[in-house]
């Protein structure tokens, strides 16, 4: 039978080797919900409600002409997280045979964190320019909460791999 302090080391290094794609594989989960589900739901003169999720408003976006708009939102909301989430995949993946690499690929994930936030911010001032207007009620939804968490998920992720290219 194993000593206690074998069995710690057992189940810390199983906890190191999982937590990565645990907390990747959950902020992919919740970034593919939160995009699809409404952010928040908008009621205006107590008659009209409308439902409005990221891929909702990218669609309105486009459909109306606002291609500008649609291209920013698109880039920050959809394509940086979703190439975030890859290269940290990637990184995981190979962290053992090339560390060059890695660590390259790393520094390009620290580089576009520094962008992917502006998302979140968009959707700050989208969501106190609404509700400081008057305009509309709104309400906000699970696709809003499902979003955030994936954002915190995958900064969970990117402080753990982090950590492991260091030590490594």
């Amino acid at each position: 039978m194993p000593s206690v302090p074998a069995l710690q080391g057992s189940v810390r290094t199983h906890t190191r080797r999982l937590a990565a794609p645990v907390l990747l594989a959950t902020a992919l989960l919740c970034f593919s919900f939160g995009i699809f589900f409404p952010f928040f739901t908008v009621t205006k003169f107590w008659v009209f409600k409308n439902a409005v999720s990221v891929v909702s408003g990218l669609i309105t976006l486009f459909t109306e002409g606002e291609y500008f708009l649609f291209t920013v939102l698109t880039l920050f909301t959809v394509v940086f997280p979703v190439v975030k989430l890859s290269l940290l995949g990637v990184i995981w993946l190979e962290r053992e045979h090339d560390l060059a690499r890695v660590r390259r690929l790393h520094h390009y994930v620290e580089t576009l964190g520094k962008w992917s936030m502006l998302d979140v911010f968009v959707v700050a001032i989208l969501l106190v320019a609404m509700k400081s207007a008057s305009v509309a009620d709104i309400h906000l939804r699970v696709g809003l909460y499902l979003f955030t968490f994936s954002v915190i998920f995958t900064q969970f992720a990117t402080a753990w791999i982090d950590r492991l290219l260091r030590e490594a």
